[in-house]
């Protein structure tokens, strides 16, 4: 049986990859790009997490991660801060200045599942997303 999961998926990113920047651009969001949303996104949802922990959530590699978070330091989106305890553990959190951005972040996230699910009942989309759950984790224990 020839499948195209993969190829799928490949297409999907990229399609919705552009969709979200232009999103982000029509809502005048220029402070940061999609790739540094999903760091924003999962910061927004814990105080702090270490580098390794954000690599986890977000799925990427810890050397991209780390030019990231350079990059949104020196733009004010976050800073990172040595444990009181472990002084090799370090940090990192959201500032202010990107606090502002998550209701506009999350309207945005709102448009995309809109665009991404429509004519999906929410059956539907709840076993799509267990699939999807269950091939990432296949692809995790790879």
């Amino acid at each position: 049986m020839k499948t195209y999961g993969g190829f799928l998926m490949s297409q999907i990113g990229r399609v919705s990859g552009r969709i979200w920047e232009r999103l982000l651009k029509e809502c005048g969001v220029d402070a940061f790009n999609g790739a540094q949303g999903r760091i924003l996104y999962v910061l927004w949802d814990h105080e702090k997490l270490t580098i390794t922990e954000i690599a986890k959530l977000t799925s990427m590699a810890n050397t991209t991660l780390t030019s990231m978070l350079d990059r949104m330091e020196t733009e004010g989106l976050v800073k990172r801060t040595h444990d009181k305890v472990n002084r090799r553990q370090i940090f990192v959190s959201v500032t202010e200045k990107a606090k502002g951005y998550q209701e506009q972040y999350e309207k945005i996230c709102n448009n995309m599942n809109d665009i991404f699910y429509k004519g999906f009942s929410e059956t539907e989309v709840e076993k799509f997303e267990n699939k999807l759950r269950r091939i990432l984790k296949n692809l995790e224990e790879s």
